[in-house]
């Protein structure tokens, strides 16, 4: 099955067409409308600087309920005296840029273009990305960013400098999510990091399901 092309409308196929590894469509742009829709959708951008704009919706999804989330006791130490201190949305383009350099096993580059970065900055001064910041001694060593639409956070990226920076990241963001009611926290692929955070798999047809009764289009990005 041919992959579709997108034209200039903000619209995306059926994710039912997409391969099996995922891939949906290829083309388009990053504005915030087009975002908003591919997200609410299902759908996320990921593609390597220089090469067209690849459109993806994998099957099975992973998730993690907020209230799932595995706090186990050894994080609990570290969250409790490990030094960390975390923040909300104070430093959103520091993180994206971290986690667009640091250095990943097994991984070559970053998927996080020049492109890929100015539109989420652009998103978060809509309203619609948010970040969480852990420092330490005053210093940035871990953190994560991605899209709240809804009662959805679309995680995109995380990183850390220090061990477990980025799973305190994490905490503090269930932590704020819960309090505002959010119900599903999309991780888009399998990890184990995840898996050991209380992720689980959750079949495409399950979770878009869920989007549309979580989520509406109605959303100020102009």
């Amino acid at each position: 099955m041919p992959v579709y092309q997108l034209t200039d409308a903000f619209v995306f196929p059926d994710p039912a067409m997409a391969e099996p590894d995922g891939l949906l469509a290829v083309g388009g742009d990053l504005h915030p409308a087009r975002l908003v829709q591919a997200y609410i959708h299902g759908i996320f951008p990921w593609y390597n600087e220089g090469f067209p704009i690849l459109w993806w919706s994998p099957n099975p999804r992973m998730v993690l309920v907020p209230g799932e989330f595995k706090r186990t006791k050894s994080l609990r130490q570290v969250v409790r005296n490990g030094g960390f201190k975390a923040s909300f949305d104070m430093a959103f383009p520091q993180v994206i840029e971290a986690c667009s350099t640091v250095k990943r096993d097994g991984q070559q580059g970053t998927w996080i273009t020049h492109e890929m970065s100015e539109a989420y900055i652009r998103m978060f001064e809509l309203g619609i990305a948010h970040s969480v910041e852990v420092l330490k001694n005053g210093r940035l060593v871990g953190g994560l960013y991605g899209l709240l639409l809804g009662k959805v956070f679309f995680g995109e990226s995380m990183f850390h400098l220090e061990s477990n920076a980025s799973k305190v990241a994490l905490w503090y963001l269930v932590d704020r999510l819960l309090e505002m009611g959010v119900s599903l926290i999309d991780a888009q692929q399998d990890t184990p990091h995840m898996r050991r955070m209380g992720g689980r798999l959750m079949e495409r047809k399950t979770f878009l399901t869920l989007l549309a009764q979580l989520t509406t289009d109605e959303y100020r990005y102009t």
